[in-house]
């Protein structure tokens, strides 16, 4: 059997952007629309729950209706080439949707819901919406299945023992400032060859060299391609 490359993907909002998914930092996005302590921290969901299950319940109508775009396929078209593992910040499942096989979700996921009392109990809900008086089989109210700002990242050890794996390592559509996901990049190996995705300026890790593809996702998982198997 012919030993295949891993390749490590860290995708960002950036990714999906182009899917019509609002991310947080554009312009016109979510925070403006939205104080991001309010729906997407733990003292919001204390405060108003009803808020924040509006706020996720509106996010899961709009990923129903989007589609994936040409860099997630892309990036599903190279597992015909390397061992692709994906670790993404985004909570949405248009990886899966495009064909990606190994999808590890940082922060969780929209599709699905889990119980305030057992965090081991988490349920694939789809689009449909989580509305107060939803319970768990243990009689406490579900919540979005998504890490919110002063939570832990359960599976960041996963995340960095892939990391630490890679024959590749890519970064897209991610500005490398929300933490714990942006120290990602210290745990790739030193000789690995580390390729950033984003049209934006990145605060890119000092000492490592860094081939940068300054497009959008779709455009640049294309021009990746072709720099790691010809065209």
């Amino acid at each position: 059997m012919i030993h295949r490359k891993k390749l490590v993907v860290l995708t960002g909002a950036g990714m999906s952007a182009e899917s019509g998914v609002k991310t947080f930092r554009e312009q016109g996005g979510l925070w403006e629309e939205y104080d991001v302590m309010e729906v997407a921290s733990i003292e919001g969901w204390r405060k108003n729950p009803e808020l924040v299950l509006k706020f996720y319940n509106e996010r899961r109508r709009q990923l129903e209706r989007v589609q994936p775009n040409e860099g997630h396929k892309g990036l599903a078209e190279l597992e015909k080439y390397f061992d692709v593992h994906i670790i993404t910040q985004n909570v949405d499942n248009l990886h899966e949707r495009a064909g990606s096989s190994r999808v590890l979700h940082l922060h969780g996921e929209l599709t699905k819901a889990r119980s305030t009392a057992d965090p081991s109990l988490v349920y694939d809900i789809g689009y449909r919406d989580i509305n107060p008086g939803d319970k768990c089989e243990k009689g406490s109210q579900l919540r979005p299945h998504v890490v919110w700002f002063g939570e832990p990242v359960p599976m960041m050890d996963e995340a960095v023992r892939i990391t630490t794996t890679a024959d590749v390592f890519v970064i897209i559509g991610t500005s490398l400032i929300v933490y714990p996901a942006a120290g990602l990049v210290a745990y790739v190996p030193e000789n690995v060859p580390l390729y950033l995705i984003d049209p934006n300026v990145v605060n890119l890790p000092a000492g490592r060299k860094v081939e940068v593809i300054k497009e959008k996702a779709s455009v640049g998982v294309a021009i990746l391609r072709k720099k790691l198997i010809g065209s």
